[in-house]
């Protein structure tokens, strides 16, 4: 499916908030309620809405401690990989696990209470992992603003004006 700025402007107002009225996305780009229900339809038919969401205050849950965790294989065998990925998905405070080109194998992002709890989650799940050769934590000081994703994918699309 090929958007234009009118889908591209939908598409930014429900990635801001994802809680917006129909009525409000509506009028940010510049169309009546039921011609954005009817193209907001058929971007989710099309696969390109992945589903809703909401941000949640790491902080203010208690979760002060940010890992980037670059793990290498003993192998590249597609079992192995397999068998390293499922173990990886039923670790809660992994949100992340990429496979990745380069030294590394994998690169995980978790969310930990303190370092603590990230000693912990170490002993426990990252050093049992099936395959692991080597673990090498990084932990995030500070997080820099950074673009959205839907600045970041639809930034050659320029917003929708009124009556477009």
């Amino acid at each position: 499916m090929q958007i234009d700025r009118i889908d591209a402007s939908i598409l930014r107002a429900l990635a801001a908030d994802a809680r917006s009225p129909v009525s409000q996305v509506a009028a940010q780009a510049g169309l009546s309620q039921s011609a954005c229900s009817r193209r907001l339809q058929a971007l989710e038919a099309a696969g390109l809405i992945d589903g809703y969401s909401a941000r949640l205050a790491h902080r203010r849950l208690g979760f002060h401690v940010t890992a980037l965790v670059d793990i290498t294989l003993g192998t590249q065998v597609e079992e192995d990989l397999e068998r390293f990925e499922r173990a990886v998905a039923a670790i809660d405070g992994v949100v992340e696990c990429v496979l990745v080109s380069g030294a590394q194998d994998y690169r995980l992002k978790i969310i930990c209470r303190d370092l603590d709890d990230y000693e912990r989650m170490h002993r426990e799940h990252l050093g049992r992992l099936p395959g692991v050769n080597t673990i090498s934590s990084s932990f995030v000081l500070r997080q820099v603003a950074t673009r959205g994703e839907a600045d970041a994918l639809l930034g050659g699309l320029a917003p929708a004006r009124k009556g477009e």
